[in-house]
């Protein structure tokens, strides 16, 4: 998940999903509520404890803050270097992902393909944004860590790329990167607000409308596949001074077939079966 969350285009709620552990993930944050809050004013920390899971939480955090810290560097360096071959690995991940997730409909609803459809198109929408200039003042930074959190825990809107249409991607990864812990613990605090109320959010939702819910996340991905799509012409945005704020990305084919198309389609290859690995072996343990 982690891995996952430092690329934008990349959903770490994707990677959840994969590994058979989404729903559990959000029941879990949903019992940090206001009885862990008094019970922690108390002191009573032990109590509050053991009304959480708060081992399996603690598995994942350091799970996801080690691959964070260890892999911001080597995933910048591949998306600045390698941008066709990474991206491919990812497009087939979300692909297979988008597969795997269709089946976990407890009874596939009658309208299922239509709220795939809707999913999609808002998908598709959202990724095709173009990204803002934005402050880069404490209060904005915990805005967007709250508004971030909630993409990274939906599969196929990416948190990261939240943060690209925010302004703030090059700004938090390079706080990872140069441990500026001031930085990071305004975006945090921003991101346990808001994933304290998106989770009982989703949560709802899992539980009243389970199936419909699903089709949505199922279309949500595969809308985010124009995201991560390898092969793009970027093209640059300047602001009234001819400053260039950002840079935005056309999808198109590649020009002809070389040795980096061959790689391209095979790391493709690669993350399919990556994912149906992963969900064989979460299976295996369920």
């Amino acid at each position: 998940m982690g891995a996952a969350d430092v690329v934008p285009g990349v959903s770490g709620g994707t990677m959840a999903f994969i590994l058979g552990i989404y729903e559990e993930l959000i029941q879990a944050i949903r019992a940090f509520d206001l009885k862990f809050v008094r019970l922690l004013a108390s002191f009573k920390v032990k109590d509050a404890l053991e009304n959480t899971p708060w081992r399996f939480l603690l598995a994942v955090g350091v799970g996801i803050l080690t691959a964070i810290f260890s892999l911001a560097r080597i995933i910048t360096w591949l998306l600045n270097n390698q941008p066709v071959l990474i991206w491919s690995f990812f497009f087939g991940l979300i692909l297979a992902s988008a597969v795997t997730v269709s089946k976990r409909f407890k009874k596939r609803p009658p309208a299922a393909l239509l709220w795939i459809f809707l999913g999609g198109i808002g998908a598709y929408a959202i990724v095709g944004l173009v990204p803002l200039s934005t402050p880069n003042a404490p209060w904005f930074l915990f805005l967007s860590g709250t508004i971030a959190i909630c993409a990274m825990i939906l599969p196929g809107i990416s948190g990261s790329f939240i943060l690209v249409l925010l302004g703030k991607y090059q700004y938090v990864l390079g706080a990872v990167n140069n441990r500026d812990f001031f930085t990071l613990a305004i975006f945090a605090l921003g991101a346990a607000v808001g994933l304290t109320i998106f989770s009982r959010l989703l949560s709802w939702l899992l539980k009243k409308h389970h199936d419909v819910t699903i089709a949505i996340l199922c279309g949500l991905m595969i809308g985010s596949l124009r995201k991560v799509w390898p092969w793009k012409r970027l093209d640059a945005i300047v602001d009234a001074q001819g400053q260039v704020i950002a840079s935005t990305g056309t999808n198109i084919l590649p020009a002809h077939w070389n040795l980096e198309v061959t790689l391209a389609l095979a790391l493709v290859i690669v993350g399919v079966i990556a994912v149906l690995s992963l969900e064989w072996l979460a299976a295996k343990n369920e």
